[in-house]
């Protein structure tokens, strides 16, 4: 990559990191290598150079994140920092509040009487068939 083009483009790992989609540039990494990052409708790499106008999809559990690039940076700055490199679509906001709201909906495990005791454990060993 030439001098010039460092201030326009920067790797898809470090443009994750830097826009705070994940905390550590490791997971971001992961992320991308685990497809779980595609950038203008393709499966992309961590070193594959991020520029602004380019559609990045981002899915972290549960939600999915598309946004179009409006800015690089190589620094980790504040949420508000973060916030200025990219702007997310109607569509995907939409959906992530439609989300948010069913998983906020949905009824929840309850666990009231803790592990079970070592007679329970064994009991449902045998309805397992291990014992």
């Amino acid at each position: 990559m030439a001098r010039e083009d460092a201030a326009t483009a920067v790797r898809l790992d470090k443009w994750l990191w830097a826009a705070r989609f994940y905390k550590t540039r490791s997971a971001a990494t992961e992320a991308v290598l685990g497809g779980k990052v595609d950038v203008n409708g393709d499966g992309a790499k961590p070193a594959r150079t991020v520029r602004a106008g380019d559609t990045i999809v981002v899915r972290v559990a549960p939600y999915r994140f598309e946004v179009v690039v409006t800015g690089v940076g190589e620094r980790r700055g504040t949420a508000a920092q973060a916030a200025e490199l990219y702007q997310e679509t109607q569509a995907s906001a939409a959906a992530r509040a439609l989300l948010a709201d069913q998983l906020r909906l949905a009824p929840s495990l309850e666990f009231s009487e803790g592990r079970p005791s070592k007679k329970d454990r064994r009991t449902i060993e045998k309805l397992r068939g291990r014992r």
